[in-house]
């Protein structure tokens, strides 16, 4: 079967080919009884609008880029989902691009988007990038971008969608004072991080409220290597008096620290209670169950497409770059659950 074009809707309805284009496109200056005959019309003959096409016409390629560490993470494929639900509807396809944690490869992938012509680009920042000039750059240039999860202070100017990261944390360590911790050890990933930043703030705070000295050598720094846990717990386990508590603030030194203290026979949460900041799917299949602080990955992505697009779509009348924090959820677990002995 041919290729339906709008030409053929036109001759077919007795319509200017302009009139159709535009109600295909659900533009207000139709109206609606038009629109609803051409849809069906176009509907029953099943016309796809041609991407080149419109690419040339509209000088856009309605596409976007998504950059992010590493796919398989469960947080970046929930927030590719949420991306890719909004961009779907909103008629915009998706090109994905993995950094691997390296800012070579950031840089790389930004500049093979930019050469795919995409219209806009979704980023979160690998964990050795500490410096955005290229991502300033970008932006200078006029190509609309959104930061997401990991993101930066120094692009002021730059729309960020990120969890509630001071909260979550606040709350966890506040539950883990509540249920008589005192000695609260922080597993956590390289301090240039932004997330790594805003967790070890809210978990300072939440001492700070119960009178809890802060004790830098409760506090270790990881990258994203595997079997990292094991050595911190060894260390942290050897201090006196040792931790009765460990919060960690991301999945797989949450995991890895689960399997750490399981391995040197340390009862949970009899002798050590262990909260994760996470968005794994496993957590309550644990055992034991883990306490978790559930980022919502999903939500983050929808906002972030949304933005994204409308940049890209209303660059004079979008809203002013700005920070949005999407609240998180504390999930009370086995891994943390004593009896409260608050003084």
């Amino acid at each position: 079967m041919d290729t339906v074009t709008i030409k053929d809707i036109a001759r077919a309805l007795n319509l200017s080919t302009s009139t159709v284009s535009r109600a295909l496109r659900g533009s207000y200056e139709i109206n609606p009884e038009t629109k609803r005959l051409v849809m069906e019309y176009a509907e029953r003959l099943n016309y796809r609008p041609n991407p080149i096409a419109l690419s040339l016409k509209e000088n856009r390629s309605r596409a976007i880029g998504v950059i992010v560490p590493q796919i398989a993470n469960y947080y970046f494929s929930q927030a590719i989902n949420g991306i890719e639900a909004i961009a779907y509807n909103r008629g915009y396809h998706v090109i994905i691009f993995q950094t691997h944690e390296s800012y070579e490869r950031e840089v790389a992938n930004m500049q093979q988007a930019v050469s795919r012509r995409v219209d806009g680009l979704l980023i979160s920042m690998s964990s050795e990038t500490s410096d955005v000039t290229h991502l300033k750059e970008l932006q200078k240039q006029g190509m609309p971008i959104v930061l997401f999860d990991r993101v930066s202070a120094e692009m002021e100017s730059t729309t960020q969608i990120v969890a509630d990261n001071f909260g979550g944390a606040f709350a966890a360590t506040s539950h883990l004072i509540q249920t008589g911790r005192r000695r609260i050890a922080h597993l956590t990933i390289p301090p240039y991080l932004s997330i790594t930043q805003e967790r070890l703030a809210g978990y300072r705070a939440a001492l700070e409220q119960y009178g809890i000295p802060y004790d830098e050598n409760l506090v270790r720094y990881g990258t994203f290597g595997p079997d990292e846990a094991g050595a911190m717990v060894d260390d942290l386990m050897a201090l006196s008096p040792r931790p009765d508590a460990f919060f960690t603030a991301s999945d797989r030194l949450a995991l890895g620290c689960l399997a750490a203290l399981q391995q040197r026979n340390l009862a949970i949460p009899e002798e050590v209670s262990l909260i994760g900041f996470t968005n794994t799917n496993v957590a309550e299949l644990l055992s034991p169950a883990m306490s978790t602080v559930v980022q919502p990955a999903q939500e983050i992505g929808q906002m972030a497409a949304e933005r994204l697009i409308e940049l890209i779509e209303r660059k004079l009348k979008a809203s002013p770059a700005d920070v949005v924090r999407i609240p998180t959820k504390m999930v009370v677990r086995a891994s943390s659950t004593r009896s409260p002995t608050l003084p």
